[in-house]
């Protein structure tokens, strides 16, 4: 470096805040770094400042992590805003499923009950007719706020994790996962013994928290050096487990979330050799910078910055890099054979992983010369819950593949498979792919007597059950993964 390039300094140690922030020349003496301690308590009275930017607010997020006029530029709000975590309190998915709603408002039927001299009240089965438009939270336990918020709506949910309506959340408290939040929290709650959250402390329950007390502030991050002003490092930020209370969730004993488990139990796990949530989900090297220059951001190396993009479910680029399929096929005798191989190679948990509504599906269509589907002689079928219809409308039912998924069954009504997870219910059976883990399928067709066999394999990504998206009218489209064509000739 040049003897006139200045230098910023900054001192950080646990318990406080980062220090410095001024900038030095070479030979300058007399070098005095502060460091302050920060408060070791949470303040339950702070008042939350919201991402969005406010008129007379100086705190919003918006103001400094957002660039002007280039919401590709990588900053913080702009990503945030593009990823799911912004709108977990406003999903169409989530709160659907909570009221028992369809996406218009036409909400159905209160939950009807039998009785049983041996067991009490217990639920009936829904009847499935025009006024079904699914299962809700609220028809089964229309009493009851239920713990959705504690991980759905944080803010809100902080103090009250099982007494707070998602339905009635504005301001701040309806912005979902938002950034004071996140960079509110201290420490996460693990069991010792298992590695996961306690038993029944989803979300809010298993963090701890350090809001400030009046007059100050506090923002927790990943980084050392962020000064001056009242910000600190806490590790945990670049840690697995800081996903983990609302990655795992169990109901009525039965483990329906468990992204985090799933990790914990894989290789990917390994502090060594491993790889951690944010290193997939929060990938660095997009930005060197992640506050604006001219609200005094500083440029940075890229490797040091997270994206808040936080791609998941819903990117088909992550969706297309999480497994590898690859397909083979042969004629034999009167026969057209296909063997698919597809391994979780790319992908640090269970695919499809956290909702039980989310599948994949495996299509293997064996079309003629003339393009007519040869006739199934062997090998899986999709089942019902694929979609009886049409299959050009995506309605797979009865079609030759296989699905892979996580299926459970309500006890008392035995509805499966169930989207209402918060009855009491059973695993049916659990055929996701595990980290690492290889599925091998085999199917045979009945070959024509002359000209070419056409293969055709594809692997989809659907968000839930096709019945239950067309009760609630939802319309996320398939995502297609991986695909394979082959031409068997005579």
């Amino acid at each position: 470096m040049n003897a006139s390039d200045s230098v910023v300094l900054t001192a950080w140690a646990p318990g406080y805040y980062i220090g410095g922030g001024r900038s030095f020349l070479p030979g300058d003496t007399a070098i005095v770094l502060a460091l302050h301690a920060h408060h070791q308590s949470d303040n339950p009275n702070y008042s939350w400042a919201g991402a969005h930017a406010q008129f007379g607010n100086p705190n919003n997020c918006q103001h400094c992590h957002a660039a002007a006029g280039d919401a590709n530029a990588g900053l913080p709000f702009d990503d945030w805003v593009l990823d799911a975590h912004s709108g977990s309190a406003r999903n169409h998915r989530f709160l659907t499923m909570y009221l028992g709603t369809d996406v218009y408002g036409n909400q159905s039927p209160a939950t009807r009950y039998g009785y049983s001299r041996d067991y009490g009240a217990f639920p009936l089965s829904p009847v499935y007719d025009a006024t079904w438009f699914g299962p809700g939270y609220r028809l089964d336990f229309p009493g009851t706020a239920g713990n959705c918020a504690a991980c759905h709506a944080p803010v809100a949910a902080i103090d009250d994790a099982y007494g707070v309506d998602p339905v009635q959340l504005s301001g701040v408290e309806a912005e979902g996962i938002g950034c004071d939040f996140c960079h509110k929290v201290w420490d996460v709650k693990i069991n010792p013994g298992t590695g996961m959250p306690y038993d029944n402390r989803p979300g809010v329950l298993s963090y701890e928290f350090r809001r400030p007390p009046d007059g100050h502030q506090f923002f927790a991050g990943p980084l050392d050096d962020v000064a001056p002003g009242e910000d600190t490092c806490t590790p945990v930020q670049k840690e697995s487990r800081y996903c983990a209370p609302c990655h795992t969730a169990e109901f009525w004993g039965v483990t329906v979330y468990n992204s985090f488990g799933e990790w914990l139990d894989s290789p990917y796990s390994d502090p060594e050799t491993g790889q951690t949530c944010q290193d997939c989900h929060m990938p660095k090297g997009l930005t060197d910078h992640f506050a604006r220059l001219d609200k005094g951001g500083l440029i940075r190396n890229p490797e040091t910055l997270s994206s808040h993009r936080m791609p998941g479910a819903m990117d088909e680029n992550l969706l297309r890099n999480a497994v590898s399929l690859s397909a083979t096929g042969w004629l034999e005798n009167n026969e057209a054979v296909v063997e698919v191989n597809i391994t979780n190679d790319k992908t640090g948990h269970h695919v499809p992983t956290d909702s039980p509504l989310r599948h994949l599906i495996l299509l293997v269509i064996a079309t003629d010369a003339h393009g007519d589907t040869l006739r199934q002689i062997q090998g899986g079928m999709l089942p019902d819950w694929c979609g009886i219809g049409d299959p050009r409308q995506g309605y797979y039912a009865g079609i030759s593949g296989k699905a892979f998924a996580k299926i459970l069954e309500e006890l008392w009504t035995g509805v499966s498979p169930t989207a209402a997870y918060w009855k009491m219910t059973r695993l049916v059976s659990d055929n996701r792919l595990a980290a690492f883990a290889t599925d091998v399928s085999q199917y045979r067709f009945r070959r024509p007597d002359n000209g070419s066999v056409r293969i055709d394999v594809q692997l989809f990504f659907r968000r839930a059950f096709r019945q239950l998206a067309d009760w609630k009218g939802w319309s996320d489209a398939d995502i297609l993964m991986e695909e394979e064509v082959m031409n068997l000739d005579q």
